[in-house]
């Protein structure tokens, strides 16, 4: 079977030169000749011309001399193509290409850039703004990092003493001439948009198409306090967060896995091409779509993004700040995480895919989905209610007593005083003052008589 590292054909062409270059500039690997593409040896009459002019071939074309040897099977001859793995980026006749799962992609625009830039071990993070001191540095910022990373284990407490300019040498956010590289002006900068224009977090709620954006939120300000700018939005205007008790202790979980939501926010932060345009949230009724521009590296398939794997960070000085602060790890498991954190909480896992020169994620609002269903169908009561609760002043007692009567909506009549009194262990006469003062603060509602009479919650 045809694989990342194994490609067969049945009769040479000179066109399969560029598996040389494909196979070279990713783990290296075996192209056969006299195969078919299931794997059976057909065999080829030319074994003995190929071993000789293959390997003139493969060097005018490419500069590389591959591995080239004559094997046999029930009497059929076939030939095995070895190319290893290059620290140097291999062109075919010009064109560079790049093995990526069992296909042979050839690299063009920004895709090329990247490689021949990865090649060279720089990304675009490490370029030098040479008009930038350290005047464009907001010192809270680093301050802001340097307090996470501590508390992650992976600064020491030192760094709290450490100047500004130590703190970013050490991070390599500084050249040996004293020159800002764009990491530190995009993670720690006063301005960010000043060197990239596109460094902003969009998100907009959306109604039944496209063209009905209701609001929208553009979020600018330096990338590393960017994740936390984004998660307080979203759960200020556009998620919501139910409130439940386990115990005596409140707790308001979002409707996404926050660790998981703030995992892929943060990931969409970290590879972003920042060549490209703004980084997109689009929030809809029933889904999320999260997108940012620059396509995952080829080193990436569907088959391993959800597994662990090696990480290929598209900017490795902003990853590694990152990663020093406890945002992401550093070993390929965000994919993972964001997935296991979604089966703990028996939720879809969310779709990633490329489209538009970017990567989409798809994340289905499914208790969003179910809360407007118990509700009418009303988007807009959900908000209404947890804005109300936001605004009274409750007690504890009084909070609990009105979450009781929303969680068992569904039981109607049997949601009388005596039974929420019963099943909430207090008394009678303490749920009965409760249930008034959510009356008079037109929280709840009597329906029906003093005896048969059950109470619920006022939706509008």
């Amino acid at each position: 079977m045809e694989s990342q590292t194994t490609e067969y054909k049945q009769q040479w062409s000179d066109k399969y030169l560029a598996y040389i270059s494909g196979f070279a500039n990713a783990q290296g690997g075996t192209l056969y000749i006299g195969i078919n593409d299931a794997g059976e040896v057909v065999g080829i009459n030319n074994a003995e011309y190929l071993l000789e002019a293959l390997p003139n071939k493969a060097i005018q074309a490419t500069g590389v001399i591959p591995d080239i040897e004559i094997l046999t099977k029930d009497g059929k001859a076939y030939i095995a193509i070895h190319i290893k793995p290059s620290d140097q980026p291999v062109s075919c006749n010009g064109k560079y290409y790049m093995r990526s799962g069992s296909t042979l992609q050839e690299l063009n625009g920004s895709a090329l850039t990247d490689f021949l830039m990865k090649q060279n071990h720089v990304t675009w993070d490490m370029h030098i703004e040479p008009n930038a001191t350290l005047d464009d540095i907001a010192p809270e910022a680093v301050k802001y990092f340097v307090n996470f990373a501590i508390d992650a284990r992976r600064l020491n407490e030192s760094a709290k003493h450490e100047n500004l300019e130590h703190i970013l040498r050490n991070l390599k956010l500084i050249n040996k001439q004293g020159q800002l590289t764009f990491a530190a002006l995009m993670l720690f900068g006063k301005d960010i948009e000043e060197y990239c224009l596109s460094a902003s977090f969009r998100i907009g709620r959306f109604g039944a198409t496209q063209a009905d954006l209701i609001f929208d939120d553009t979020i600018v300000c330096p990338l590393i306090r960017m994740p936390e700018r984004v998660i307080q939005t979203l759960r200020s205007r556009y998620l919501v967060a139910p409130i439940k008790y386990e115990g005596l202790h409140r707790i308001e979980p979002l409707e996404i896995p926050e660790d998981a939501l703030r995992e892929m926010i943060c990931n969409a932060i970290v590879h972003k091409d920042y060549r490209g345009t703004f980084i997109q949230m689009r929030v809809w009724d029933d889904h999320i779509d999260l997108w940012n521009s620059g396509e995952f590296p080829p080193e990436i398939t569907a088959d391993n993004l959800m597994t662990t794997h090696e990480s290929h960070p598209r900017n490795s000085l902003i990853a590694k700040v990152f990663y020093l602060a406890g945002f992401i790890e550093s070993w390929g498991r965000g994919y993972e995480k964001i997935s296991n954190a979604f089966k703990k909480e028996r939720l879809q896992i969310p779709m990633f895919e490329q489209v538009r020169g970017g990567v989409l994620a798809t994340i289905q609002r499914e208790v969003f989905v179910a809360l407007n269903k118990q509700n009418g169908g009303n988007v807009s009561v959900i908000d209404r209610i947890n804005d109300r609760i936001k605004s009274i002043q409750l007690t504890e007692n009084e909070e609990k007593v009105f979450f009781f009567i929303k969680e068992f909506d569904q039981l109607n009549d049997q949601l009388t005083t005596s039974y929420i009194a019963q099943k909430m262990g207090l008394s009678y006469s303490t749920i009965q003052r409760i249930l008034r003062v959510l009356k008079q603060k037109e929280m709840v509602q009597r329906v029906g008589s003093k005896k048969t009479g059950f109470w619920q919650i006022i939706n509008s």
